[in-house]
């Protein structure tokens, strides 16, 4: 007899049973969610009035200076003045010996009277000579004689005359002076110590401390706005000394000194592109010395809507500076402008900004051109 035999339902285990989901799973399809656009701050260009100014580096300049030297030959029998002293204009400062200059104008003098003498003598023979010849009472030859024996004596007198002035000037020359006010250098030579004037030998320098020049050069671009706000003010190339000059030492802050344009050159160095000028300082406390290094200012004009971003939202490449700004599709466009003068931590922009415009001032790194960003207005 068949025995009939009865089947067992199947168990599936339970790990198998996961990884048949798991791999049912893996059939369905996976879509790419696009993560959100960055987040950067945006703001609108500052609008307010702001003043120009032309900056630039300069040199001080002596007005005066010169070298001391030796105009006659002898031995310094004095020094009147101390190392680094400032002098009047006429101080005498050093001394040549005197006495043979003072001898040498003694001699001229002698020689002046001596020559007089024969003139006053010849002048009278020859009157007499002259009176005789209308009479008849002597010969041409004899006229003629006295007539150059005249000249001859006039000759020597008027060369007397010369020397004795010369040896007045060389004595006078004994006694070295102060041209101008000024700062009297050290002294190169000794008490005692030989000169010379041929060649000259130098004694000191001298130089003028107050006032003081201010030598620098402004471009092609600087000079049209300074001409341009010349005009505007009705002010004639004439009038330059009108436009003011502030300075500032390297340990000043700003421009706490003041004086006014000097001098400006007439054509611009087309090599270089910029114009030398030059401006004049009072001094009077000897703050400057020549050759220090300044900063130099120069008021050019007044705008009263500029338009101002922070320094930090300008970028630079070859073409030149840029901001981003966010568009009204959030995309973040790169726009060249044009910079101007500073006000503290902003930059005056002259060209490529309107006052509507969304600049990024923060999150730059996240912002890439032709892209879009999640714009936050600044102080919100």
């Amino acid at each position: 007899m068949a025995i009939a035999r009865k089947r067992r339902a199947a168990v599936v285990p339970p790990l198998v049973l996961t990884l048949l989901l798991a791999l049912a799973g893996c059939g369905e399809k996976n879509t790419y969610v696009s993560p959100p656009p960055p987040t950067v701050t945006v703001a609108k260009p500052i609008q307010r009035a702001v003043t120009h100014y032309l900056l630039a580096t300069g040199t001080t300049a002596a007005v005066n200076s010169a070298d001391l030297v030796a105009r006659v030959s002898g031995f310094i029998q004095g020094i009147k003045y101390k190392d680094g002293e400032e002098v009047k204009k006429g101080k005498v400062l050093f001394i040549i010996e005197q006495e043979p200059y003072a001898l040498k104008v003694e001699q001229s003098k002698a020689s002046v009277e001596s020559t007089s003498a024969s003139l006053k003598r010849a002048k009278t023979d020859y009157q007499r000579q002259l009176e005789l010849m209308k009479s008849g009472s002597t010969t041409q030859s004899n006229l003629d004689g006295a007539t150059a024996t005249r000249d001859s004596d006039q000759a020597n007198y008027d060369q007397a005359v010369a020397n004795l002035k010369q040896a007045q000037i060389d004595y006078s020359y004994t006694s070295v002076a102060a041209p101008f006010d000024g700062i009297v250098t050290a002294r190169q030579v000794s008490l005692g110590a030989y000169v010379s004037s041929s060649p000259p030998t130098t004694l000191a320098s001298i130089v003028q401390a107050s006032p003081i020049y201010v030598n620098f050069t402004v471009n092609e671009r600087d000079v049209l706005r300074i001409r341009a706000d010349i005009r505007k003010r009705g002010l004639a190339p004439a009038d330059l000394k009108k436009v003011p000059v502030e300075l500032g030492l390297q340990n000043d802050q700003g421009y706490p000194l003041k004086g006014h344009l000097d001098y400006a050159s007439p054509t611009v160095d087309s090599s270089t592109g910029t114009l030398t000028a030059r401006g004049v300082f009072d001094n009077a406390n000897h703050v400057m010395l020549p050759g220090m290094f300044v900063r130099v200012r120069i008021l050019t004009g007044t705008e009263e809507n500029a338009l101002l971003v922070p320094d930090a939202a300008l970028g630079n490449d070859q073409s030149g500076r840029y901001v981003l700004v966010v568009n009204k599709d959030n995309v973040v466009e790169q726009r060249s402008v044009t910079i101007g003068d500073g006000e503290g931590d902003l930059r005056v922009i002259e060209k490529g900004l309107k006052p509507d415009d969304q600049v990024i001032v923060a999150g730059l790194m996240r912002a890439v051109p032709g892209q879009k960003v999640e714009p936050h207005t600044a102080g919100k």
